[in-house]
């Protein structure tokens, strides 16, 4: 294959992918497979000689997307959507075309310089303080993981990362009991251990699911009482099972009183947040050190996409950054260089399809978005709750809301049926001990009618059950 030939494959699959949008509501959300069925399918030995291009692409498209989950279906409400709008798309082309390996300034002057200004856009698209500046990594597990690893080393004085943890004090960590999986990654990748990330309670009674301020402080007494070394705090805004959101000024009150560094993980509501009347479920967040929140989530850049705000640099970039004399630039001793920043040396130009996107899009187009699906998610949330045996757990907070159907045996069996049927998909968690079915709206192209059928197929199928 060349690159003639490249421009006629393209032009056939950007008509492919136009007419696979329009077709997503006529298929599955998700398909109905065993494992190992699909590899079935394409089973064969490695090819010796070339196969035509036309027979590979006939291949892609016939036989790939009735194995995949549409995450671009306007009925997928599982999970955070992994938004792709076309403005999003078509930059990612450009930037696959160059394929720039954007490690430092002078291997990707625009992607570096490009990136500086999107997080700038993004910072002040949010409402965050002009002292905030940032790097764009691939999710916010990696994000995470990086101002973790700078607790662990403003807490050893920067001396980890040379002599190691053995013989070094026992580290603490803390965060909410609705913090999401990466943060207890982050505590086990790093070296501190998940046995010393201290999970604190939520408040009682509280609809937004906070942390309790006085078990924070009381965790981290208790800790310096027994010899430990608290080393940080890190915050949810819109947790992954139910949107938790810690209420961020006291707590970051309370990490201030001892010392410590918050990083607030936003990864899904931080794209509410262009709309200033969602900001109250972060009022405080000025605080923090470090924010992560995904664009490739609500905002509709495509995956992969995580911005994370540092407030002070200086401090991460001693952690992550490596200079050997091949990654010098000479003539340029203080250009930013983002590989220094993350953990990864490679990176993508990630920035492009940000650039294009919020250009093409504009602020106000993205806020009407979100306005919509936070509206429609409480009108389904009403429906839903109006149906005969189910139940509302939780309230809406921005889009999520948690519902069941009976008890446990009898909402895992909806679920299932549910997502057997593919009109919708939904997924689940459990909250207080009880199993429970998550909706969430977001996906960029889903109307309020694609949000209304969840209360229809729920109740057909909860008919017949």
């Amino acid at each position: 294959m060349n690159h003639d030939d490249l421009a006629y494959w393209s032009k056939r699959a950007a008509d492919w992918a136009r007419d696979y949008h329009a077709g997503l509501r006529d298929r599955p959300v998700r398909p109905d497979l065993q494992p190992g069925e699909f590899r079935a399918r394409i089973e064969a030995p490695v090819p010796e000689q070339p196969d035509p291009i036309a027979a590979i692409f006939d291949d892609i498209t016939t036989l790939i997307p009735d194995a995949m989950t549409h995450w671009q279906h306007p009925r997928f409400f599982a999970y955070f959507p992994a938004n792709a709008a076309p403005a999003s798309m078509l930059a990612e082309q450009i930037a696959n075309a160059m394929a720039a390996q954007a490690m430092l300034w002078q291997t990707a002057p625009a992607a570096n310089e490009m990136e500086a200004l999107v997080i700038d856009w993004l910072r002040d698209g949010l409402g965050l303080p002009a002292d905030f500046t940032g790097t764009i990594h691939d999710s916010a597990t990696t994000a995470t993981l990086s101002a973790v690893l700078t607790m662990r080393e403003r807490a050893l004085g920067f001396e980890g990362l040379t002599a190691g943890l053995s013989g070094q004090p026992r580290l603490r960590l803390y965060a909410s009991a609705q913090a999401h999986s990466s943060v207890d990654k982050a505590a086990r990748l790093s070296g501190i251990g998940q046995d010393n990330l201290v999970k604190i309670a939520t408040r009682p009674t509280d609809p937004l699911h906070s942390m309790d301020p006085a078990a924070l402080d009381a965790a981290i007494r208790a800790d310096l009482a027994a010899g430990h070394h608290p080393a940080g705090v890190i915050l949810a805004t819109g947790g992954t099972a139910i949107g938790a959101c810690d209420d961020l000024a006291p707590l970051i009150a309370v990490a201030k009183a001892h010392d410590l560094p918050t990083h607030v993980d936003a990864a899904w509501a931080g794209s509410a947040m262009i709309a200033p009347e969602f900001r109250k479920l972060w009022a405080g967040v000025e605080g923090a050190e470090t924010i992560v929140f995904n664009p490739h989530k609500w905002l509709g850049a495509q995956f992969d996409a995580a911005v994370q705000f540092i407030r002070d640099p200086g401090p991460q970039i001693r952690t992550l950054g490596l200079r050997p004399d091949y990654l010098e630039t000479q003539g340029a001793d203080e250009v930013v260089n983002y590989n220094e920043w993350t953990i990864p040396l490679g990176r993508r130009f990630r920035a492009l399809k940000i650039w294009v996107l919020l250009r093409a899009e504009g602020l106000s187009g993205l806020r009407a978005r979100i306005r919509n699906h936070v509206a429609w998610a409480q009108e389904a949330r009403d429906a839903i709750a109006a149906l005969p045996g189910f139940q509302i757990v939780t309230e809406p907070i921005l889009s999520l809301f948690t519902f069941r159907f009976g008890d446990d045996a009898s909402t895992a069996r909806l679920l299932d049926a549910v997502n057997r049927d593919g009109r919708i998909y939904l997924t689940q968690t459990t909250h207080e001990g009880r199993f429970v079915i998550r909706m969430q709206v977001g996906q960029f192209d889903c109307t309020r009618d694609d949000v209304m059928m969840a209360p229809v197929v729920l109740a057909e199928i909860a008919a017949r059950s």
